[in-house]
């Protein structure tokens, strides 16, 4: 195989319908971008889905964090370049950088990754695929500078606003809810009059547990410190109703 460099760079559109009534990107296909870019960049390499599939093993996203300066306008083309700068035993992180056709920096993220067994769903030895392969592509000297995620804190009894049910349409290729899915709803527990004066600076996403098909997510959202600084819990009950935690976020507006 022939040794490719540790950073890609792949181009993107922002499509007008994938831009909210600003003009500008939604925060999730801007994730969805990075999440395909991560994909890309993995399967380039050698460790990516397609490899992986076929030992019965997948990628899953664990922590996403984006920050952004600015979103990329309804036609603009844009790069995102991203590159793997650790891997452990059971964890991988990885970053973003988002770049505009002129070279404008328009904001960074960063994500830490598991590699599970499809048919256990446990987590399995990253560092045993390949003998090691994705060793090769660690770049260390290339700094992402913004924070890692911060550690959400609930309290006991938060807020509850909104419960929705989850379908077809939800479930991505490794048959769970999609990661950007969560992050879609998340930003709809704010109505259009508030994105008309805020936007968003920094989203941050931990995952806790799979959801499927069927199952009801449940929103809970307290203010942090400041009044555009807010935690966020999600839940999924079951037939029975019995409910548990999925992910816990922070949304911080300008």
């Amino acid at each position: 195989m022939i040794k490719l460099s540790k950073i890609g760079r792949y181009e993107f559109l922002a499509e007008p319908f994938h831009c909210d009534f600003t003009n500008h990107l939604f925060m999730g296909h801007l994730g969805n971008h990075m999440l395909n870019a991560a994909d890309f960049h993995s399967n380039d390499r050698g460790y990516g889905m397609h490899y992986l599939n076929t030992v019965n093993k997948t990628w899953v996203l664990s922590r996403l964090a984006i920050e952004m300066e600015e979103m990329p306008k309804a036609y603009d083309k844009f790069f995102i370049e991203t590159w793997v700068d650790s891997a452990l035993k059971s964890f991988t992180s990885r970053n973003f950088k988002v770049i505009s056709e002129s070279g404008q920096i328009y904001g960074y993220g960063k994500s830490v990754w598991a590699m599970i067994d499809l048919d256990t769903r446990q987590p399995v030895d990253i560092l045993s695929v390949r003998d090691g392969l994705i060793k090769e592509y660690i770049e260390t000297e290339v700094l992402c500078p913004i924070e890692k995620s911060s550690r959400v804190k609930m309290s006991a009894v938060p807020t509850p606003l909104c419960s929705i049910e989850t379908y077809y349409t939800d479930v991505d290729i490794n048959g769970h809810i999609n990661s950007v899915k969560y992050i879609e709803h998340v930003l709809d527990l704010w109505d259009l009059s508030w994105y008309k004066e805020h936007c968003i600076k920094r989203f941050e996403i931990a995952y806790v547990a799979e959801s499927h098909q069927g199952d009801k997510l449940h929103f809970y959202r307290e203010q942090r410190d400041r009044d555009t600084d807010f935690n966020v819990r999600i839940t999924k009950s079951d037939c029975d109703g019995k409910e548990s935690e999925v992910c816990r976020c922070r949304v911080q507006f300008v």
